[in-house]
């Protein structure tokens, strides 16, 4: 692999993607807005306070780490597949010098590059509603290009393996919603079972929300061992896109 040949592959995308980046991030706003009305103002009146923390403050950051994931996690499943199957965008691509290697790598990079434009326009939104107490807000933004980058090789080993577009929905409703669900964004995840508190520490997006609500609200210590484990797993599974495409794609 070169990563300069990847980085073409990267730069398509890109290309690509400003031709509707007026309409797209205009929705980005729209998303975060419904999730911070309809639960941080309707449900938070209510719920008044987590940890001490007003309900609104405490589901914040986890919507930017949400919406991040599933930011990479539609570009490298749906996106992947259909550049893939359907418009045969992959069969053009490598007609070029790019292999497959370098065309799965800039995949990745351009899913990971996705998750860190969603979440820093929700990083944004969440600003302007005055839901951010410390500038170390801004050191998420590396850290989800890095959990984009998990989760596009999540997604990328899943659309390399399904049979059909259809098939997308097992990977949505059964492995992207518990994450979101029991990933500490909406409540605390020690308040429930031990085998799901147990379970969530598995899951890449509980500790990216820990990441998030840690900074910002100014906190580094507690989440160094949220940010070893994000490293290490996103550099285990980074062979296995490769493979499992290889063998999609070399028939």
């Amino acid at each position: 692999m070169q990563i300069k040949r990847a980085l073409r592959v990267w730069q398509r995308h890109l290309k690509v993607y400003t031709k509707l980046y007026k309409s797209s991030i205009a929705l980005n706003f729209v998303e975060p807005v419904l999730y911070l009305a309809a639960l941080g103002l309707g449900l938070g009146a209510y719920v008044k306070e987590i940890d001490g923390v007003p309900y609104i403050k405490y589901i914040a950051p986890g919507i930017i780490a949400s919406s991040s994931m599933f930011a990479a996690a539609y570009e490298c499943s749906y996106g992947t597949f259909v550049r893939m199957t359907f418009q045969k965008t992959f069969d053009a691509i490598l007609a070029t010098p790019i292999n497959i290697d370098d065309l799965v790598a800039g995949e990745l990079i351009w899913g990971a590059t996705k998750s860190m434009i969603y979440g820093t326009i929700i990083i944004i939104v969440i600003a302007l509603f005055g839901l951010v107490k410390s500038p170390l807000v801004i050191l998420i933004i590396p850290v989800i290009f890095v959990s984009g980058l998990l989760f596009s090789e999540i997604s990328m080993m899943f659309a390399a393996l399904v049979p059909g577009i259809e098939s997308f929905n097992y990977f949505f409703t059964l492995f992207m919603s518990p994450l979101f669900l029991f990933s500490g964004i909406f409540f605390p995840v020690n308040t429930m079972p031990l085998v799901i508190v147990k379970l969530a520490w598995f899951t890449p997006l509980y500790h990216v929300v820990n990441i998030c609500r840690s900074l910002s609200y100014g906190k580094v210590t507690p989440i160094l061992g949220d940010i070893a484990w994000l490293l290490v797993v996103t550099a285990l599974l980074a062979p296995y896109p490769f493979r499992l495409m290889k063998k999609r794609l070399i028939k």
